[in-house]
């Protein structure tokens, strides 16, 4: 296990969403931090509320995870500010709206260089500097869209999946070159975060329509809080859990793909359509009285 208490973690993405929740917890219990983000500003806000709340050393760094060379400056900045960082997440991300024919190479590139390869040149970034410390330990943040694979997110899924077999082939060797270094896959299921608001949609999506609709159907289904998913993370590292489901329908769907390995999406829209059904009942209901 890596002990939460006297650690200094590195976390991108963390201007928002599970990324700023979970550094806020890390803080909590007397971690120090690099945070990153390409977001300026909400990296500033993170930072002045992990000082309201807790005593422990924040450095900020700005970042586009899409670029090696500020991945690397990075990592040299966060273990120049803390000698003994033992702990990485690799947690920023970026949604696509669309069908693969809807979308474009240049999207599909540029969420890649994002999901993908930020996580992977991440890891490769800090991995000298964890294999150094008695123990320590990279989250790699992946989906239960590393799990499933739902019609509209080709791209999305793709990459996610790419995390978890990156992730747990690199776990694989860790462990069998007696490595202190531990990793955790991360699955979320849905989380109140805006990342169906921020994201793109293809180029071939006209519908606009459709997109709103899109939100609306995760918003309705994020069910689990940041700072929940948090928590569950730290937990995870805590146990050295080599996969980390968060929410109730991660649970869910990975039991599901489990069971009906090639046919889980069928069972999944009917779900969906009775699940709307009876929100549209229960609309209709509260507009007559």
């Amino acid at each position: 296990m890596t002990a939460i208490p006297g650690s200094a973690a590195a976390v991108t993405g963390a201007a928002s969403g599970i990324g700023r929740a979970l550094a806020h917890e890390l803080a909590l219990r007397g971690c120090d931090l690099a945070i990153a983000d390409r977001d300026e500003a909400g990296l500033q806000a993170a930072a002045a509320e992990i000082a309201k709340a807790s005593p422990r050393k924040v450095t900020v760094h700005r970042l586009d995870v899409s670029e090696p060379d500020q991945i690397t400056a990075f990592a040299e900045a966060a273990v120049a500010a803390h000698p003994s960082l033992n702990i990485v997440v690799n947690n920023a991300g970026v949604a696509l709206m669309g069908s693969f024919e809807e979308i474009d190479q240049a999207q599909m590139d540029w969420l890649f260089d994002i999901n993908f390869w930020g996580v992977v040149h991440g890891t490769r970034a800090f991995l000298p500097q964890l294999s150094r410390q008695r123990e320590a330990h990279i989250v790699n943040l992946s989906s239960i869209f590393g799990i499933i694979a739902p019609p509209g997110q080709a791209a999305y899924a793709a990459a996610k999946f790419a995390v978890r077999g990156f992730s747990e082939s690199l776990r694989h060797e860790l462990s069998a070159a007696g490595s202190p270094v531990k990793l955790s896959v991360v699955h979320p299921g849905g989380v109140a975060t805006a990342i169906a608001r921020n994201a793109r949609t293809g180029v071939g999506v006209t519908d606009n329509a459709r997109r709103a609709q899109s939100i609306e159907r995760f918003e309705n289904a994020a069910k689990t809080t940041p700072k929940d998913a948090a928590l569950r993370i730290i937990r995870g590292i805590e146990n050295n859990e080599p996969r980390i489901l968060i929410g109730n329908d991660a649970r869910f769907m990975d039991l599901l793909q489990r069971f009906r390995p090639g046919t889980y999406w069928k069972t999944m829209q009917r779900m969906m359509e009775k699940t709307a059904a009876r929100r549209i009942a229960r609309d209709a209901a509260r507009a007559s009285q």
